[in-house]
C-alpha cells in the first residue's frame, strides 16, 4: 500500500481528538511529500539534523515533532522551529530548550518522558523525579517553554496485557500531573504495533512509522 493510501486509512481509522504523529526518520523528502499532499501536517523525526534539512526543504504549515533523545548541544539547531519536543528528560535539557526559546523568541512545548517500560535501553525519569522536577523554584523560573504533558514507550513484547497495564500507569500519572499543571493536554503513546491499546488507555496522539513508510532504511 502507498503512504498516501496508509495516510487516508489512518485518518478514517483513528478518532478525530488523536493526533497522527508521522514518523518519518530516515525517509526522503519525496516520501514525506507524498503523506503531506493528502493533508499529513504532523512529521515525528529522532534526529535533529535530519528534521532541520528537511523542514528547510519543505512548506511551512508542518508541525515537527522530535521524539527522540536529544542531546543538549544540538537544542539550538531546532529551537526555530520546533512545535513539541517529546523526550524531555532531564532539568539540563529543559534549561536548554528554555534557553534557545529565549534566543528565538518563542515558547516551546515540551512533553516530560517517563520510562514504563522494563527495557533498561529506553530513556526517561520516573513519576517521582518527574514530580520533583515540575515543583522545583528552578523550573518555574523557566518561561520559554510549555510542559504541554506526558511520553512514553512500552515494553517491546508481544505480552498485550503487559503493554496496557504500562500505558494505564503512564495515563495514571497523566492525570495526577494535570491537577497542578493546566497546560497538560498531550498524552503522546502507542506506536504502529501497540496504538490500538494506547488509544484505549487515553493516548493523545500516536507515533506511527514503519506501517505509513515501510522499513526504515538505516544505510
Amino acid at each position: 500500500m502507498h503512504i498516501a493510501e496508509k495516510i487516508k486509512e489512518y485518518t478514517t481509522l483513528l478518532p478525530s481528538a488523536i493526533s497522527l504523529i508521522a514518523v518519518s526518520k530516515t525517509k526522503p523528502v519525496a516520501d514525506l511529500m507524498e503523506a503531506y499532499e493528502v493533508g499529513q501536517r504532523i512529521f515525528g523525526e529522532n534526529k535533529v539534523q535530519e528534521m532541520t534539512s528537511k523542514w528547510k526543504e519543505m512548506p511551512k504549515d508542518i508541525e515537527w515533532h522530535m521524539i527522540g533523545h536529544v542531546q543538549s548541544n544540538k537544542v539550538k539547531y531546532m529551537a526555530p522551529f520546533v512545535d513539541l519536543i517529546h523526550a524531555v528528560d532531564s532539568l539540563k535539557l529543559l534549561k536548554e530548550i528554555n534557553k534557545q526559546a529565549k534566543n528565538n523568541d518563542r515558547t516551546i512545548r515540551c512533553l516530560v518522558q517517563i520510562k514504563i517500560a522494563q527495557e533498561d535501553s529506553k530513556f526517561g525519569m520516573s513519576w517521582n523525579e518527574a514530580l520533583e522536577l515540575l515543583a522545583s523554584e528552578t523550573f518555574k523560573s523557566l518561561e520559554n517553554i510549555e510542559i504541554a504533558g506526558l511520553m512514553g514507550m512500552a515494553t517491546f513484547t508481544e505480552n498485550t496485557s503487559q503493554i496496557e497495564q504500562e500505558f494505564k500507569k503512564l495515563k495514571g500519572f497523566f492525570d495526577e500531573g494535570k491537577k497542578n499543571n493546566p497546560s497538560f493536554k498531550e498524552l503522546s503513546m502507542g506506536m504502529s504495533s501497540d496504538y490500538n491499546i494506547a488509544i484505549k488507555n487515553g493516548s493523545t496522539m500516536v507515533r506511527i512509522g514503519s506501517d505509513i513508510f515501510g522499513a526504515r532504511n538505516y544505510n
